[in-house]
């Protein structure tokens, strides 16, 4: 039976007018509507299993009770209306982890208000999603895994798939001025030059999104350039910044902390092209505290050792 907007919006209303979100007496009557409003009679003809014992593996307390096990889609464990669910991350890990063999896909905490899935095969710090419950109609492609057919979701907070697509953009840039480079038999062309400019980009990104940039500064620097200024002095001058002890005071660059490291110890501007230029601005643009760190974004790409 296929989902309809209309069945996930009748959960959304039934929610609202007869739960008050009592984690202890409410949480089955939820997710057995919530089951409903994907196609099926109910949790358990779905074949899961409420109140599903986990070894904890703690001589003190060896037993938890997950509160929704469906294996080998989802582990669902409810908490009362407000509550932090960032409190629960760990509750929810271990559990997960005990859950072997055929272990959920996915697992999910939710105070009847908001639902956040974890994907922990892939990315073990954040949720690939997080989402209201009124906002459920419109984001039941995150939810697919609670289909029939089981298709795959779309998370909005993947990091992998933000990051590999950010890396694609960057090797597609890389690739760009190189060739163009060696198109114009340039004096100066050096691969390893145009990496380490990149790599100097990539990190900026970085500290612009994580607030240890003035805000928007990079982007603002980028958007100047697509109106005519010079990547040569505007990002060459970032660049330049950033590799001088203490913060600095004033003009463009106002407020520009030192960042230490070597990577900033030699600048070699490079004049990019307006084509160039876009590809660098959609990856300012991307969300890069999505991004994971521990991913070199252009090893694969830009063949850097």
């Amino acid at each position: 039976m296929p989902v309809t907007s209309a069945n996930l919006q009748n959960f959304v209303y039934f929610c609202k007018q007869h739960i008050r979100g009592d984690e202890k007496g409410e949480s089955q009557t939820f997710l057995n509507q919530f089951f409903r409003a994907f196609g099926y009679e109910g949790a358990l003809q779905a074949g899961a299993t409420f109140e599903k014992r986990v070894a904890k593996g703690s001589k003190k307390d060896k037993t938890g009770f997950a509160d929704l096990v469906w294996k080998p889609r989802v582990l669902i464990e409810m908490k009362k209306r407000g509550e932090d669910l960032n409190k629960h991350y760990t509750q929810v890990e271990k559990y997960w982890m005990r859950l072997a063999p055929d272990r959920p896909r996915y697992a999910m905490l939710c105070n009847f208000d908001e639902f956040w899935i974890y994907d922990f095969a892939n990315q073990v710090d954040t949720p690939v999603d997080t989402i209201s419950l009124e906002h459920l109609p419109e984001r039941s492609g995150a939810f697919t895994f609670m289909e029939f057919e089981n298709q795959t979701p779309v998370f909005r907070n993947n990091q992998v798939e933000v990051t590999d697509r950010t890396a694609r953009k960057l090797g597609e840039l890389y690739q760009l001025i190189v060739e163009r480079e060696k198109r114009t038999n340039s004096r100066n062309f050096d691969e390893l030059k145009i990496q380490r400019f990149l790599l100097q980009c990539v990190l900026a990104m970085f500290a612009e999104d994580r607030e240890l940039l003035p805000r928007d500064l990079f982007t603002a620097c980028i958007q100047d350039c697509l109106s005519g200024a010079s990547t040569y002095d505007v990002l060459g001058g970032l660049f330049r910044e950033m590799n001088n002890p203490g913060i600095t005071l004033a003009g463009r660059y106002k407020g520009v902390d030192y960042f230490n490291g070597g990577l900033f110890s030699l600048v070699h501007p490079i004049e990019l092209t307006p084509e160039e230029l876009n590809f660098l601005d959609a990856c300012a643009r991307e969300k890069w505290t999505n991004i994971r760190p521990s991913i070199n974004v252009l090893r694969n790409y830009c063949s850097i050792k």
